[in-house]
Parts: structure tokens; C-alpha cells; sequence
């Protein structure tokens, strides 16, 4: 409480009176697979505008050598490659990142306490100044406002937790699924040794990974998976704003938007769509566990219970009677 007011005085101390990417073929047996990957770079620079240079970037290609090698050092058929792949890179990537957000995002909660107390002593300090500076309401708000700012940063810098931090996942996360995808795209549309493994390489009912689910199968279950990562997340939301509440029900437009997307691109691309939305919902239920929340050491206290309170909270809300 010393320092809170301390900071809230010397913030008060300062107010003013006055208001190209080239790959290399490495030696050895593989080197006919390797060839075919050289050969499906070249051929999608072929057209011109951004999304043929996108398709033709350094993480596209690095991607698709990622995919190969796989496949490759696996011996897996091409659809659970793809599986292995997806939950390789989701568990060694975004799996930690996914943990330092929830750390950074409970950080920022246990400081809520300490910035309304903080705020209360600001808006004291501030009235107290304006009475003798003669301020207006609209100057005596601005100050407040400008002071509140400086000194809820220097309570992100103090405890490291600056939200925008948290968004380190999202910045990671998206890139690396659209180069995935565009890898996959090139390896399944583009004339190649490696295409012709693909058309083979699938299995039930999505036989051939280089042409779209004609069942749809694929992309209806990718549109389930993603709303229900969707709705267990508005779960954890008690109070959800105007602004929430509307991002939710874009993301929820969204992920039904991509079913019919996911029905004219190459079924290997929905695979990997499907497959990372369902290692994605297992992680987000994996962080929820007490013993991972126990090892990240997470200032604010969370329940004991997550998952029967997940399907309390579900059933209360979809399935209660009127």
C-alpha cells in the first residue's frame, strides 16, 4: 500500500498546470522426394500477384519440406503424416505459447485489485489539484486518465505481464497455419511425385487427399470442432460485453463459413484444418488442468474442478428447462 501511494503521488507530482528464398537438395536416397518438392515451388511462381508469391514464399517451402520429412523419416501413410505433423507442431509451438498467454492473461487479473485501488487514490489526488489549478471537468478527466495510464504500465512492467504479450500466440499461431496450408495446397494440386502420393495416400472416405471431400464429411466436422472450441470458450466469460459478445458471434459466422471453403480445397488441407482444430480443444482443455495450472504457478486462484464446471456451465446453458 506504501508504494501504491507513492506512485499515485509522484504521478500526481507531474501533473501539469495546465491542461528470394532458395532450397537445397540434400544427398541421399531422399533425393527424388526432395526433387519433386523443387519441382511444385517452381511451378506455383508460375502466376503473378500476392497469392501466387505467398504460395511461393520461404515458409510455404520450408513448410513443405517440414511435410516431406515427416512422411519420410515416419514411413506413415500421407493422411496420418499429416496427423503427426499437426500435432507435433501444435504440441513443440503453440502448446507453450498457449501457456505463457494464460500466464500473462492471469498476471493482468490478479493486478485488477491493485488498479482500482490505485485508481480510487488517483481520482482523490486529482480532484484535490484541480481545485487548485482551477481545471475544468474535461481537463481534470484528461489528467486522470493520462496519469491512470502511466502507472497501470508501470504495473505491466513491474510484474512482466503487459497484454499485449498475451496476443504473442495469435501473431505465431496464424502464420504458421497459413503456410501449413499453402504447403499442403502445393504438394496436393501441383503435377509431382509427391502428388501422386498424396491421390494414394488417404483413407475411408477421403481416398485421394488431392481432390475436395465430395462427402463433406471433413468440413462439416471441421465447422463442429470449431464451434465448440468457440462456445467452451464463451463459457469461461461470467459477464460478456456488447463488443465480446459481438467478436463471438463473428468467429461463430466464421466457422461456418469455413465449411463450405473447406469443401473445395484439397482434402489433405481440410484434414490439417480438422486435425489442428482438435489438437488446438485439447490443449485449451489440457491448460485447464489443476496440476499444469499448479506448475505455471498462476497468481489468480482457479477452480479444482474445471471440467465438471465446464459441463455444469454447458448443460446450464444449452440444455436447461424453461
Amino acid at each position: 500500500m506504501l508504494r501504491l501511494g507513492a506512485l499515485v503521488k509522484t504521478a500526481v507530482l507531474q501533473l501539469p498546470a495546465r491542461g528470394p528464398f532458395r532450397r537445397s537438395v540434400p544427398p541421399g536416397p531422399s533425393y527424388g522426394l526432395w526433387s519433386a518438392v523443387r519441382t511444385v515451388s517452381g511451378s506455383s511462381a508460375g502466376g503473378g500477384g500476392w497469392y501466387s508469391s505467398l504460395s511461393d514464399s520461404a515458409p510455404v517451402h520450408l513448410c513443405e519440406h517440414f511435410l516431406v520429412s515427416v512422411q519420410q523419416v515416419s514411413g506413415l501413410p500421407w493422411w496420418l503424416s499429416i496427423l503427426a505433423a499437426t500435432v507435433s507442431v501444435r504440441t513443440v509451438i503453440t502448446l507453450p505459447l498457449a501457456a505463457y498467454q494464460m500466464v500473462i492473461i492471469s498476471k493482468v487479473e490478479a493486478l485488477q485489485v491493485e488498479v482500482a485501488d490505485l485508481a480510487k487514490r488517483l481520482r482523490y489526488e486529482v480532484s484535490v489539484r484541480a481545485r487548485e489549478k482551477g481545471w475544468t471537468e474535461k481537463q481534470s478527466r484528461f489528467q486522470f486518465k493520462k496519469n491512470l495510464r502511466r502507472l497501470v504500465s508501470q504495473l505491466y512492467i513491474r510484474d512482466n505481464c503487459h497484454p499485449f504479450k498475451a496476443s504473442l500466440l495469435v501473431w505465431v499461431q496464424l502464420p504458421l497455419w497459413i503456410s501449413l496450408s499453402l504447403a499442403l495446397r502445393n504438394l496436393s494440386l501441383d503435377p509431382s511425385e509427391l502428388q501422386a502420393e498424396l491421390a494414394a495416400g488417404g483413407a475411408l472416405w477421403f481416398s485421394d487427399l488431392t481432390v475436395p471431400d465430395s462427402t463433406w464429411i471433413l468440413p462439416v466436422c471441421l465447422g463442429l470442432a470449431n464451434l465448440l472450441i468457440v462456445e467452451v470458450f464463451s463459457l469461461q466469460r461470467v459477464r460478456v460485453s456488447g463488443v465480446q459478445r459481438l467478436v463471438l458471434n463473428g468467429i461463430r459466422g466464421f466457422s461456418l463459413l469455413m465449411i463450405p471453403i473447406a469443401a473445395t480445397v484439397p482434402s489433405s488441407m481440410a484434414l490439417y484444418w480438422f486435425s489442428s482444430s482438435l489438437v488446438g480443444f485439447s490443449h485449451n482443455l489440457l491448460l485447464r488442468s489443476p496440476r499444469i495450472q499448479k506448475l505455471l504457478q498462476l497468481p489468480t486462484p482457479r477452480s479444482s474442478t474445471p471440467y465438471r464446471d465446464l459441463g455444469s456451465a454447458f448443460v446450464s446453458k444449452y440444455f436447461r428447462r424453461s
